[in-house]
């Protein structure tokens, strides 16, 4: 008698211990969902609509990379009301190794001049225009022999909006120079905090002496700063509601699982660094003029993708 009741004893006791557990996990479940609507709904109220930005679904034959390592192809795009295509304002690939614990990042610079498979030679951001991401990953497996997994298409808008949602005081940053030229809001030099509009114009400023090389040395700096100040343990229960904010603004491949998974990944162990690298290398090219084309960067392939693959393996 004694040993039946001490069985059951047990048996309730596991009984309870489940279902606390199932209380928690379908408690959570529930407030990541609420996060995560909440920040959507913030966002399509703001935008006025009830859609996406960009609805459109493409074709893209993805897949890992010969290191494990998971790649997004992250596109920004620089249409202008009523145009149909447009070239990529901006192209990044993020790379994810669950395996090594890794983050990097690799900005290509729009004007390097390659190979666009069925195009011929053009700026690789004609890529995109011209076929959409799924070119832009033909291209860049051709060129760079690197397979992408995902891409994002991103509207510059849903920057804005993570920023503030984020960093309702702004993000902390060190505006080198005064940028006034073709950028919504001008910004003056100097250790300041910047708000979402104000971030855009740091990171899409590009009419000085370097151009476009500097404009994508301040995207890195910008991403690294914001990863800097919003990383940490304490972030992790505001990522659904920041994930729901530039859900409407993005036009991915990727599920909302997996966007949560690795971000949750990366803050969870306080990986604030991420590691950069820039296409084209330094001396690694050539300023050239093409007819049809402009000013190009005409690359050294070989050399470009051997410093690439390095920098991914090690």
């Amino acid at each position: 008698m004694r040993y039946d009741r001490h069985t059951k004893k047990k048996k309730r006791k596991k009984t309870s211990i489940l279902l606390v557990l199932l209380l928690l996990f379908g408690g959570t479940a529930g407030y990541t969902y609420f996060q995560y609507k909440q920040g959507v709904n913030q966002s399509l109220k703001k935008m006025n609509k009830e859609n996406n930005v960009n609805e459109e679904v493409y074709t893209f034959e993805g897949k890992k990379d010969q290191y494990g390592a998971t790649n997004i192809l992250l596109l920004g795009s620089d249409a202008r009301a009523g145009e149909e295509v447009s070239r990529a304002d901006t192209i990044m690939i993020a790379h994810y190794n669950e395996d090594k614990g890794t983050y990097k990042l690799t900005s290509i610079m729009r004007d390097i001049y390659v190979n666009i498979p069925g195009e011929g030679k053009h700026k690789i951001n004609s890529a995109f225009m011209r076929g959409g991401p799924e070119l832009m990953r033909k291209t860049i497996k051709e060129n760079f022999d690197i397979d992408l997994q995902y891409y994002a298409i991103v509207d510059f808008e849903g920057f804005v909006q993570l920023v503030d949602e984020a960093f309702p005081n702004g993000v902390e940053i060190n505006v080198e120079k005064k940028m006034s030229a073709y950028v919504e809001v001008p910004l003056e030099p100097g250790l300041q905090r910047l708000n979402g509009e104000q971030m855009l114009s740091f990171v899409r400023f590009r009419h000085d002496a370097i151009g476009d090389f500097g404009r994508v040395q301040r995207q890195q700096q910008a991403l690294q700063a914001i990863s800097d100040q919003l990383s940490g343990i304490q972030t992790i229960p505001k990522l659904p509601k920041l994930i729901g904010v530039v859900t409407p603004y993005i036009n991915t491949n990727m599920d909302t699982g997996d966007i949560l998974f690795m971000a949750k990944d990366f803050f969870a162990k306080d990986r604030g660094n991420i590691q950069t690298f820039r296409i084209p290398i330094d001396n690694g090219y050539e300023d050239a003029r093409i007819k049809g084309e402009g000013s190009v960067l005409d690359l050294n392939l070989e050399m470009n993708r051997e410093a690439f693959h390095q920098f991914l393996t090690k």
